[in-house]
């Protein structure tokens, strides 16, 4: 039987820190993944250029039953101390928009940064493992692993949400932490697009491809502003996936189209200048062409010149374009998502050490938590921020 200090489950964002900084710190480390390659959701992120993390990075961008509970660990360890790390290793990185920071090169160069880092600390990692089995004993854990036994004493749980299966997400996280006792959180898709029912569908999906700067808002009040993207499939884009997080089934969504326009001012300076010139062609100034064309034949605009437009059928159509009441039919659901909502309930763990309260020497970081950061490096700070939490307790555990 291989005996180790610690044995980290998932070679992603968050485990693969925690088990770099454990073992810099002298513990004995095993990291485990059931994949053929490390960090995988790393390496597809961000169009291949991972959106490591985000300068503007604070408590209120992430949604937990429990919204204090991120607090501690983001101000232990800060979107700048991962800056400072990504800038050791000589990663040149660039801003995006609103404080995403993104590689100039590839995400390739934080899996290599990360697995240099592992290295450094003599991490034994272990892809395509196979965990079967694991029981809880007077000194920590043993684990069946692909025929054999690891006995342990702390045991990370990094194993991410449910997110992206193509990528080998998987329950066992959740599965883990119902074995063990704690409560796991009803979970679903966040971060992801918008399905919408027909006739609706029928019209959008000949807007594929289609996108606008807009302001949506949700039923609760939360307000996104970014573009939307219309799609076969119904509308995407970074509003639509920040505010999936926030619609429940059956609630209708607020969309502006021209948030930066004081439509029924445009409209009327245009009439002035050219009363002769049709509805549509005005719009198109300010909106797609293909979109006008749209909400046309859905009948939101009405196919009039601008001085046959009354002021009634005006105000109509400020409301519509300002105010267009979407309701979606779902969302596309785990396949697409970027991340998992709801998971380990964060009353059952420690804020400062991730360690489950109830069980000695037992971890979760990462996705699996119920904590979900929006759109735009979020995720992986949270990531990096609970890994290094959960490091330094670690570091300091002594065998019992």
């Amino acid at each position: 039987m291989e005996q180790v200090d610690v044995v980290v489950v998932g070679a992603g964002a968050a485990g693969m820190f925690c088990a770099a900084l454990a073992g810099q710190a002298g513990r004995r480390v095993m990291l485990l993944d059931n994949g053929k390659k490390l960090g995988r959701k790393i390496l597809m992120s961000g169009g291949g250029r991972c959106n490591f993390t985000n300068l503007y990075t604070e408590p209120a961008a992430y949604l937990s039953q429990n919204p204090h509970f991120c607090k501690s660990a983001l101000a232990r360890y800060t979107q700048w101390d991962f800056i400072d790390m990504v800038n050791r290793h000589g990663i040149a990185w660039h801003e995006k928009t609103l404080g995403q920071l993104f590689c100039d090169d590839s995400a390739q160069q934080i899996v290599a940064m990360l697995e240099s880092e592992c290295a450094e600390g003599n991490v034994d990692i272990r892809l395509r493992s196979e965990i079967t089995e694991v029981e809880k004993n007077q000194t920590g854990f043993e684990i069946k692993v692909n025929g054999s036994t690891v006995s342990t004493h702390s045991l990370v749980v990094a194993s991410g949400g449910l997110s992206m299966p193509g990528l080998g997400a998987s329950p066992w996280g959740y599965r883990l932490a119902e074995q063990f006792g704690l409560k796991v959180l009803p979970t679903r898709a966040g971060l992801v697009p918008f399905t919408l029912h027909k006739p609706l569908l029928d019209h959008i999906q000949m807007l594929s491809g289609v996108s606008v700067p807009s302001v949506l808002t949700a039923e609760d009040g939360t307000v996104f502003r970014e573009s939307i993207l219309f799609t076969h499939r119904g509308m995407s884009g970074p509003a639509v996936l920040q505010l999936s997080s926030y619609w429940q089934p059956g609630e209708f969504v607020s969309v502006n189209l021209l948030p930066d326009v004081d439509l029924a001012g445009f409209l009327d300076s245009q009439r002035q200048e050219h009363p002769n010139q049709s509805l549509k062609n005005t719009l198109a100034i300010q909106l797609p062409k293909r979109l006008v064309e749209c909400l046309q034949t859905l009948g939101q605009l009405p196919d009039v010149s601008l001085k046959q437009l009354n002021a009634p059928q005006q105000s109509e159509l400020v409301e519509q374009l300002q105010n267009w009441q979407v309701q979606p039919n779902g969302t596309e659901g785990y396949r697409t998502a970027e991340v998992t909502l709801g998971g380990v309930d964060t009353k059952a763990l420690s804020s400062k050490t991730m360690a489950a309260e109830k069980v000695p020497g037992l971890y979760f970081i990462g996705e699996v938590v119920d904590v979900t950061g929006w759109l735009g490096g979020y995720n992986f700070q949270w990531a990096w921020s609970s890994a290094w939490a959960c490091a330094q307790a670690l570091s300091v555990a002594r065998e019992q």
